[in-house]
């Protein structure tokens, strides 16, 4: 709902001061709360460009938005909003999100978002042995020798005599993995296979799956961006003695009658947001859409204005129309989405690497020499079957570690060793393995820890945009509990309300039409004339088409006048109109009947009523945050901020 969009934007207005270096004067008071004239300042500028409404740009008119933002503010904080577990998952999770963003070392994540970009302008078609194997285990030579086998078997035999034999699916797997390109495997596996040539077979490789060897079937260049145009008829219609692929195969007939490709899309497509556009879609890229084959058929496309056959999808049947194609797009174009994808990939374990050792420099850290020593020594083979206990005389005070003036005890890392138990289950191996790797894992969770939990004191950026959200959120909840939800579920104040304003919510004329359009003018006169003698669709479609030619579509249905099928000059009245021409072709319409004027019913007009009346309880709300909470202004103060707006 509109409201809701309207609340996206505010997000934007953060309340933090955190920063401020220099000495301020309060602007104004809320419920005795100072606001500083920096604040205001600083949000002012930096919504400037977001705000459409002439008023708000205005110092005063931003003034009274910025207040009743910090009013309602004030309110969510009094019903204690921001203690509602909810919340605070939902703030948590953001939190920990975009604490990853700023958790990079810079230098590692700069070369693997090259080398992304890199791979992303190959594509390459591989298939895989894999030998499944436990992420932890240690005793892998069998593993190993079992895919080298394999290797050999499949070099020797081909690929897919191997995988009729071996393939079971479950410990063994020999795949066809069709063309894919960056981020769409496991890194360590993308890495092998842009590292293998074309026509050869890697020597096994390990990733948590277990060891694999990657056969390169094919690289090519990557197919870029298109932009294309298409017509869609749906598989399911109203009118049930519609045929699709009749319909489909009917309009493309036309195009190769030299009818226009845009014209018959904005006339006959079901696709209507792209229909009014003559079909045209927005640019995509291979795997981009959630169908394969509209991707395929669209890049088969040899030429601009190209125009495909007929196809089917799970959507419908389709004509596809090239626009335009161009290459992958510039480094610096796509190196913020590809940072963006670089952090959440399973890169990010290099990143997190780097950035643990950049931590260590930075702070001041002392470790235990004996304690590893300890752990092992009191470690039992009751670990591998998620037996094993804390020792009764266990020395849980001890220090592990410290980070700065934090300090990390045996006891925590021994709540570790007992919650990783489950990863060791049934395996054998050194205890000090174990203890070498948890330590590792329990000092590299922490210490990035220890850097998030202290994040908005190292950092004002992420201070700013982290104060923004929460203060957004909870905005979000309160404007949900008070407006949102009370407007859409008040049954009883909603039908009062459209009794009241009903004269608002109006029907314009519509008319209900059997069409008839043709790109031959001569071919249409002749449906007027059939028309005209009461002939029937399906006559004058038996008469005028043939399975070569297809001059005549029919099309049915209620429409408002504004509709963009209707011709701009039509005439609204019941019978037989002239020939039209709109949409680069002609049109006869028998209209039916002519539907008037009138008020809506509640039901129709529903979305309507509720934004209407959700409006109208903001108003009334916001009057009563200002009699509840007390706000000053200091005029002076105010006048000093509309000077400095008007001379920056």
């Amino acid at each position: 709902m509109k409201m809701k969009f309207g609340l996206l934007l505010l997000v934007f207005f953060t309340l933090n001061l955190a920063f401020s270096q220099e000495k301020d004067e309060v602007l104004l008071k809320v419920d005795g709360e100072p606001i500083m004239t920096s604040e205001f300042l600083r949000v002012y500028n930096k919504n400037l460009d977001l705000v459409k409404d002439e008023s708000q740009k205005d110092v005063d008119g931003y003034l009274k938005l910025f207040t009743e933002y910090q009013l309602k503010l004030k309110e969510a904080r009094r019903l204690k909003l921001h203690e509602d577990a909810k919340y605070q998952r939902e703030f948590l999770r953001y939190k920990n999100q975009l604490t990853k963003n700023y958790l990079s070392e810079n230098k590692v994540t700069d070369a693997l978002v090259k080398e992304a970009y890199d791979r992303g302008n190959l594509d390459i078609n591989a298939s895989h042995v894999l030998v499944r194997l436990d992420e932890n285990a240690t005793d892998t030579l069998n593993a190993y020798n079992k895919v080298l086998n394999l290797r050999e078997r499949v070099l020797n035999e081909g690929f897919d005599a191997v995988k009729k034999e071996v393939h079971n699916g479950k410990t063994i797997f020999l795949e066809d993995l069709g063309y894919f390109s960056a981020f769409k495997m496991v890194y360590d596996f993308e890495t092998a296979a842009y590292n293998t040539p074309k026509g050869e077979i890697s020597m096994p490789f390990r990733t948590q799956f277990g060891y694999h060897v990657v056969k390169v079937n094919d690289k090519r260049p990557s197919r870029g961006t298109i932009t294309a145009a298409h017509i869609m008829i749906a598989l399911e219609q109203k009118d049930t003695l519609l045929d699709p692929e009749q319909r489909i195969n009917d309009i493309y007939k036309k195009i190769q009658q030299g009818e226009s490709f845009e014209s018959l899309a904005k006339q006959f497509s079901d696709d209507k947001s792209s229909a009014r556009n003559g079909g045209k879609l927005s640019p995509f890229k291979s795997g981009q859409l959630s169908s394969t084959e509209f991707e395929d058929q669209a890049f088969a496309l040899k030429n601009d204005e190209d125009v495909s056959k007929p196809f089917k999808t799970e959507y419908g049947w389709h004509i596809v129309k090239r626009i335009d194609l161009k290459p992958i797009q510039t480094f610096e174009e796509l190196k913020p989405t590809l940072e963006s994808k670089v952090k959440r990939d399973s890169r990010s374990k290099l990143i997190n690497a780097a950035m643990v050792n950049e931590l260590k420099k930075r702070y001041d850290i002392s470790y235990n020499e004996d304690a590893k020593g300890y752990f092992e020594s009191i470690l039992s083979n009751a670990y591998f079957t998620r037996s094993w206990k804390l020792p009764e005389e266990f020395e849980k005070d001890n220090v592990l570690f410290t980070i700065n003036n934090k300090s990390f005890t045996y006891n925590d890392f021994g709540n570790h060793l007992l919650a990783a138990q489950r990863l060791y289950i049934n395996k054998t191996m050194p205890f000090s393995s174990i203890v070498k790797t948890e330590f590792e894992r329990f000092f590299e969770s922490n210490i990035l820890q220890y850097r998030e939990e202290n994040l908005e004191f190292e950092n004002e950026e992420f201070a700013n945009i982290l104060a923004e959200y929460r203060d957004g959120l909870l905005l979000f909840d309160l404007m949900e509990n008070e407006i949102w939800n009370k407007a859409s579920k008040d049954s009883t104040g909603l039908e009062e309300y459209y009794k009241a304003n009903k004269s608002k919510y109006q029907w314009g004329k519509r008319v209900e039409v059997l069409m008839a359009s043709s790109a031959n003018k001569n071919k249409l006169q002749e449906v007027l004339k059939m028309m005209k003698n009461d002939k029937s669709e399906e006559d004058i479609k038996a008469k005028l088409n043939t399975d070569s030619e297809k001059h005549i579509i029919f099309t049915k249905g209620v429409y408002d006048l504004s509709d963009s099928r209707l011709p701009i000059d039509f005439e609204a009245k019941e019978g037989l109109s002239k020939i039209y021409r709109h949409n680069d072709a002609f049109h006869v319409i028998d209209v039916k009947a002519v539907l008037p004027e009138g008020v809506k019913t509640l039901e129709e007009a529903r979305g309507n009523v509720i934004n209407d009346y959700q409006s109208e309880l903001e108003t009334n709300w916001i009057d009563g945050l200002y009699k509840r909470f007390s706000v000053e202004v200091n005029e002076k103060v105010l006048e000093s901020v509309k000077t400095k707006i008007k001379n920056q």
